[in-house]
Formats: structure tokens, sequence, C-alpha cells
């Protein structure tokens, strides 16, 4: 048992997490040749996720991506992709996310304004958290958050350890179908999982 400590709003919130292996970490926790680190510390014994502490300081940035507005200029919402360390490395050399990979999308609602470049939107209020956790061993088949090979959950700001995810076919995954052909992941929006020399 781990306690974990978030800061949401300006206060600090305690929350308690029990660590268990991940496909790809053996039962002393030993990282095993190729393993993406960071998912131990992301599921509970029964598959509940929760959002990671410290990914903006201990994970790597793969991109982010901009909703445009319905109307007028600018976007509505930016979209912030964080990946567990050695993913996108892992990604680059083999085309496939390893087990026990972490991703996690910072959802924010953007402003715009008129700057000295033109109208631009940058990040104001943090929505939310989607989290997603690779696995394709089906460790968790029985849960209704778990299954194409991902572990999948949304996260309302106001609490990184709470999911109100209750189903990922209804919740989550209808938004990645498109996606479907490169493991359920928008891989042309980040530059860090191009290949070398690959703009």
């Amino acid at each position: 048992m781990v306690n974990r400590r978030y800061y949401v709003g300006g206060a600090l919130v305690t929350a308690a997490s029990v660590l268990l292996p991940i496909a790809g970490l053996g039962e002393s926790g030993a990282r095993e040749a190729g393993s993406a680190p960071a998912a131990e510390s992301v599921v509970d014994r029964n598959g509940n996720l929760h959002v990671p502490e410290n990914y903006r300081r201990d994970y790597e940035y793969l991109g982010s991506w901009a909703v445009a507005t319905d109307q007028g200029q600018g976007s509505k919402d930016l979209h912030v992709v964080y990946a567990s360390p050695g993913a996108a490395e892992a990604y680059k050399a083999a085309g496939r996310f390893p087990e026990g990979t972490v991703l996690v999308k910072e959802v924010f609602q953007a402003a715009t304004m008129s700057m000295t470049t033109g109208t631009v939107s940058h990040a104001d209020l943090l929505k939310g958290w989607f989290v997603m956790v690779r696995d394709t061993s089906g460790r968790h088949a029985g849960s209704k958050l778990w299954g194409d090979g991902w572990g999948w959950s949304w996260f309302d700001a106001g609490n990184p350890t709470t999911t109100t995810s209750t189903d990922y076919k209804a919740n989550c995954r209808g938004c990645h179908v498109p996606a479907q052909t490169t493991e359920w992941i928008y891989v042309g929006g980040y530059p860090n999982l191009r290949p070398e020399g690959v703009r």
C-alpha cells in the first residue's frame, strides 16, 4: 500500500493505492528488457486505474492536439499527451507499444485571444485526464474498462483517483475507431513516435 499525494485546485489530496506486478515486470518488480515502466503504480488489484503521480516530470511529452471551436476562431480544447518512459523509443523500434505502457492525455479548455503573432489559443482550465495502460494479456478480462489491448479511463479534474468511465466500449473506444490499425492510438500526431529522419 502506497499513499499518493495530488494537488487539485491548490488543495493537497492523499489517496492510497496498491502496487501490483504488471506484464513485463516480475513479482519482484525487476524490469525485463524492453518493457515500459510506470504501469505498476497506475493499476490496482481490481484493474482500476488512476492518474499517475508526477507524470509531467517523469513521462515523455508526445505531442498536443487542438480541437477547433465550432464557431469563430481558435480552439475550444487542447489535448496534451504524455507516455511512460521508454514507450516512444520502443514504438519507433518495433511499431507497437510495449506491455505496461501508460499514456496520459490532459484535456484543457482553451482560451483564445489576439496577440502580436495573431489569434492564439492556449491551455486554460484543466477539464480532466484520459489514461490508457497497454495490456494484451487480458489480465483484467472481467472489467468493462479493459479490452482491445488497453485499460481505458477518464478522470474529471477534481478527482484523479476515481474514473467516471463505466464501460470502455461505450465511453472511450468510439473516438479511437479510426486509429484501430495503429493500436487504437493516433500515432501520426506524435513526432516522438516517428522513425528517425521522418519529420
